[in-house]
C-alpha cells in the first residue's frame, strides 16, 4: 500500500465507516451473549426432540415407553431411586446402575444432554425442560444468598409470612420453579397476594392471605400471627399486586441449583 492509498483508508469516512461496520459486529455478538444467557436455564427444543429419539432407541426397551416400566421409577414424572439433579442423571447413565442390571451408556455429549432434556420435559418432545442442578448446593443458596429462609418456611422451621414451601416439589414443576423464581409477577396465586385492611376502629393490618369466604378473611399478619377478620369490621380492604419478591439475579447455575433443592422438598415422610 502506497502512502497514499493508506492515507486515504485513514481518512475520517473511511475511518467512520470502519468504526460504524465494527460498531455492528458488536452489537450482534451482544444480541447472541444475551440470548444465550437468556436461554441457558434450560434445554432448547431441538436437545429435547432428539432426546426423545436416543430415548426410543436406548432406553424405552427396559422402562417403558412412558418410563415407567422399572419398580420404584417414573422418568416421565421425575421419580428415581437416588438421582436428584442432570448430572446424577449423566453419571448413572455413563456409568450404569442397580448392581448392573442397568448397563452402562457410551453416548455423546449431544444424545446424553438430549436424553436428559427429553427426561425433564416429562416426555413431551414439544414441551419445556428445565436445567436441574445440585440439591445440597440449592439448599445453601436458600438459607443463604438467595434468601428464601428469611420468608419462607420449611418442614416447620423459617417464617410464616411468605408460602411454606415444605411440600412445593410434590406441587410444582421445574418449569414452573424457575418462572416463580424469574418472573414471580405472573406467577402470583390470587390467595398470596399482600393484602392489607383498615378496620372501622382504624386499626392497619398488613398480611398474607389465606383464606377468604362471604364473612370473614384468615391471614397471617405482619407480626406472623394468625388472624380472622370479620368483614362487617372492615373499614378498607386491599389486595396489593406486587409479588412477594423481586426477580432473581441469581447465575443460571445458581438457579438451578435451587430448583434442584426446591424439587426435593415433598413434605414430611
Amino acid at each position: 500500500m502506497t502512502i497514499p492509498e493508506l492515507k486515504r483508508w485513514l481518512s475520517p469516512p473511511t475511518n467512520s465507516r470502519l468504526l460504524a461496520g465494527c460498531a455492528s459486529i458488536l452489537l450482534i455478538m451482544t444480541a447472541n451473549i444475551a440470548s444465550a444467557q437468556t436461554d441457558d436455564h434450560q434445554y432448547t427444543s431441538e436437545a429435547i426432540e432428539a432426546g426423545s429419539r436416543t430415548y426410543v432407541q436406548q432406553c424405552a426397551l427396559c422402562h417403558g415407553p412412558q418410563g415407567e416400566a422399572v419398580d420404584g421409577i417414573n422418568l416421565r414424572l421425575g421419580v428415581f431411586r437416588t438421582a436428584s439433579s442432570d448430572e446424577d442423571l449423566r453419571t448413572i447413565i455413563r456409568s450404569g446402575a442397580a448392581g448392573g442390571r442397568m448397563p452402562s451408556f457410551d453416548l455423546r455429549d449431544s444424545e446424553l444432554n438430549g436424553l436428559i432434556a427429553f427426561i425433564r420435559a416429562g416426555f413431551d418432545p414439544s414441551g419445556v425442560a428445565v436445567r436441574i442442578g445440585d440439591p445440597d448446593a440449592g439448599e445453601k443458596i436458600f438459607t443463604g444468598k438467595g434468601e428464601c429462609s428469611s420468608c419462607h418456611r420449611v418442614n416447620g422451621q423459617g417464617p410464616r409470612t411468605a408460602p411454606d414451601l415444605s411440600d412445593i416439589g410434590a406441587i410444582r414443576t421445574p418449569s414452573t420453579l424457575q418462572k416463580v423464581l424469574l418472573e414471580p409477577a405472573t406467577t402470583m396465586a390470587p390467595i398470596n397476594r399482600p393484602l392489607r385492611i383498615v378496620t372501622i376502629n382504624e386499626e392497619i393490618i398488613t398480611g398474607r392471605r389465606l383464606n377468604e369466604d362471604t364473612y370473614s378473611v384468615q391471614l397471617i399478619d405482619s407480626n406472623e400471627q394468625l388472624r380472622s377478620i370479620r368483614k362487617d369490621t372492615i373499614a378498607t380492604y386491599e389486595l396489593g399486586s406486587d409479588p412477594i419478591h423481586e426477580p432473581s439475579t441469581l447465575s443460571s447455575d445458581e438457579i438451578a441449583d435451587l430448583i434442584g433443592y426446591l424439587l426435593t422438598l415433598r413434605g414430611l415422610q
